[in-house]
C-alpha cells in the first residue's frame, strides 16, 4: 500500500484527526511524525507523509460546502421525541397476521408502533403499554426486549433525498457524544433514531442545530 494510502486511511478512521485537518487546525510537522511511528513508516517518510496530509486536507476542505447543506437542512427540522418506548426483537416466523392485528389496536390509540423485517429476525418498536401483550405473543421466539428507550424523530425537508451525507453526519454525530443508537430506520423525510432514555437530554441538545 502507498503511503499516500496508508496516511489517508489512518486519518479517515480517527475523527479527533480528521476535523482538525478540515478546520485547519493541524500542525503538520507533529502529525507527520506521529503517523510514521504509528503506522510504522520510516524516517525517511517524513516528507511523503507532510504532503500526503496536506492533499488530504485540501479533500477534506472541499466536503466542508457539503456539511453546510446537511446543517442548513437539519437546521430547518422539526424533532419529535417520544419516552416510553420498547424494542422487541424476535426471531422470523409466520407472524404476520398477529404483527396486523397488534398494529391496528396500537394505532387506534395513536401510539408508536415501526417493525423492521431483516433476514432472520422482525424488530419492533412501540411503546411500554403493550409490552406485556408482547411478550405473551411472542414468548417462545423472543430474543431479546429492550426497555427504558425514548424514540426521536427528525423531520426535514426532502431536500434530504438530494443531500448525501446526512445519515452519516447524523451517526458520527451520535457517536462523537457517545450515545448509543439502538434502532434506526429511514422513512423519506423522516429519521427515527431509539436511543435510552438517559441521553435523551444529550441528543436535544446536540440536535439543536439552530
Amino acid at each position: 500500500m502507498s503511503i499516500t494510502k496508508e496516511v489517508e486511511n489512518y486519518i479517515m478512521q480517527n475523527r479527533t484527526v480528521r476535523a482538525g485537518l478540515k478546520q485547519g487546525i493541524i500542525n503538520y510537522s507533529s502529525l507527520s511524525r506521529r503517523l510514521i511511528k504509528e503506522i510504522g513508516l520510516k524516517k525517511k517518510d517524513f516528507d511523503a507523509v507532510l504532503i500526503a496530509c496536506r492533499r488530504l486536507e485540501r479533500k477534506l476542505k472541499a466536503d466542508i460546502s457539503t456539511e453546510r447543506k446537511i446543517e442548513e437542512i437539519l437546521s430547518n427540522s422539526k424533532l419529535e421525541i417520544k419516552t416510553g418506548i420498547v424494542v422487541f426483537i424476535i426471531e422470523k416466523g409466520t407472524y404476520f397476521d398477529y404483527l396486523l392485528d397488534i398494529e391496528k389496536k396500537v394505532k387506534k390509540q395513536k401510539q408508536v408502533f415501526q417493525v423492521i423485517e431483516g433476514t432472520g429476525t422482525i424488530t419492533i418498536i412501540t411503546t411500554n403499554d403493550f409490552s406485556e401483550e408482547l411478550r405473551g405473543l411472542f414468548k417462545n421466539d423472543l430474543i431479546r426486549e429492550n426497555k427504558g428507550l425514548a424514540e426521536i424523530t427528525i423531520k426535514t425537508s426532502n431536500a434530504i433525498e438530494r443531500t448525501p451525507g446526512v445519515l452519516s453526519y447524523l451517526y458520527s454525530l451520535f457517536g462523537d457524544h457517545s450515545i448509543n443508537i439502538f434502532e434506526t430506520m429511514s422513512t423519506w423525510t423522516d429519521t427515527l433514531f431509539v436511543i435510552d432514555e438517559n441521553d435523551l437530554e444529550k441528543a436535544v441538545r446536540i440536535l439543536r442545530f439552530r
